[in-house]
């Protein structure tokens, strides 16, 4: 029964967030705001949006490894299993900004300061300000570089604007994801101790999974529609997001306990896949190649956590 709540929860994330993004975007768009700057925001957190419903409610019912397990996990999953299959299913990726210059920085930053903020064991109030502040420097990075290419929704131009359609949306949108946070958080425990399963292992592999799942089934289609070159940008943003303003609305909601010395595989990884798309980026290795060597840092995760 557990599962099925699981699986339902983590369906009303998804759709919720996708209402939001949709929604905010529609806003944004009857306020003649930038397509660039609609991008910019909405992409960092909009795809973020599960990861962060999951992680503040873990966070409050005082499950920190969950919280932080979900958002390692996810910088796994988005980096291996989801740049790793763009890469192997696009006919050609070649991206017209340079990556490396210009964004392969911001991979990076939000882990080693995640690392050092960790040494001590633990993730403060004090450190999820700092986190916050980190994103609030992505963004204006972003901004003043001019550096995000989304493409904004058509169809969303030629509608016509509807406050109360667009405020129900909304409305239901934010519903699903706080509901469906609460839910997937309780159903997973409940699933983690029937199993005998850490709650680390619950976050790191099926809540991270399923909080990827937006970036994976968008990134696949770009892929298959040969616009996988996006997809790489996406998944830096949605990285920085992840760390800066899931883990720092977590610790801010009550501080996150960082177990290094038992879970320093997983979180390695996470830092090894990092420094893999900056090494990719550098010499713009976006081919088959590389897609496989990506897939394999999720091999070994996934051996690791069976031995």
């Amino acid at each position: 029964m557990d599962l099925i709540i699981f699986t339902i929860s983590m369906a009303a994330l998804i759709y919720g967030a996708d209402f939001v993004i949709k929604e905010s975007e529609r806003i944004a768009l009857h306020f003649n705001i930038s397509s660039f700057v609609i991008g910019a925001t909405l992409v960092a957190v909009g795809t973020s949006l599960p990861e962060m419903a999951v992680s503040m409610s873990a966070s409050a019912k005082g499950s920190a490894d969950i919280a932080v397990a979900n958002v390692i996990g996810s910088t796994i999953f988005n980096i291996s299993l989801v740049l790793g299959l763009v890469f192997l299913l696009a006919k050609k990726i070649n991206p017209h900004r340079d990556l490396f210059a210009k964004d392969s920085a911001w991979s990076l930053f939000p882990i080693l300061i995640f690392i050092l903020m960790g040494i001590d064991g633990k993730l403060s109030m004090f450190d999820g300000v700092l986190f916050l502040l980190l994103m609030g420097a992505y963004v204006m990075f972003l901004i003043n570089s001019n550096s995000l290419e989304e493409d904004i929704d058509e169809d969303l131009l030629k509608e016509k604007f509807n406050w109360l359609k667009t405020a129900i949306l909304l409305l239901i949108g934010f519903v699903f994801v706080i509901v469906g946070a609460n839910f997937a958080i309780d159903s997973a425990g409940n699933i983690a101790r029937s199993f005998g399963v850490s709650e680390w292992m619950i976050g790191l592999f099926l809540v991270a999974f399923g909080t990827s799942l937006p970036e994976l089934t968008i990134s696949i289609k770009s892929a298959i529609n040969n616009n996988a070159d996006l997809a790489i940008g996406n998944i830096i943003g949605s990285n920085v997001a992840n760390f800066t303003m899931v883990l720092g609305l977590s610790a801010i909601i009550n501080p996150l306990n960082v177990d290094f010395s038992s879970y320093y595989f997983d979180i390695t990884a996470a830092f090894i896949a990092t420094l893999m798309l900056v090494f990719i980026t550098a010499n713009k290795l976006y081919n088959k190649s590389a897609g496989i060597a990506l897939l394999i840092i999720l091999g070994l995760v996934i051996q690791n956590s069976l031995v």
